[in-house]
């Protein structure tokens, strides 16, 4: 699966999506993009945060394993988005979860 693959639109997965994609990769990472406060605050289990708005995103996005597949999330989808858009740009395979954390069926 290469990300040059996928359009915008494909790499955006409602809750259900997001989560039944997530469960079922090899080798992927749940990246929760929000602040380290939000991320105390609550999280989904086994998620890795770094911060979106940090002064260090691009380069730790820069050191991420190309080989791993990112499922990102942030409070409502519009920091992931923009995270997945950089990632995949960056040659990382990555989807967004649409509508944010709130989104991630119970």
């Amino acid at each position: 699966m290469t990300s040059s693959f996928f359009s915008k639109s494909e790499r955006d997965l409602d809750g259900v999506q997001f989560k039944s994609e997530f469960e079922s990769a090899a080798d992927k990472v749940l990246l929760d993009v929000r602040t380290p406060a939000e991320f105390q605050s609550g999280n989904l289990p086994k998620s890795v945060n770094i911060d979106f708005m940090g002064a260090d995103f691009k380069n730790k996005m820069e050191k991420l394993d190309k080989s791993k597949t990112y499922f990102v999330y942030c409070r409502s989808g519009n920091r992931s988005g923009q995270a997945v858009s950089m990632m995949n740009k960056l040659g990382l395979t990555s989807f967004n979860l649409v509508g944010g954390i709130d989104a991630w069926p119970k």
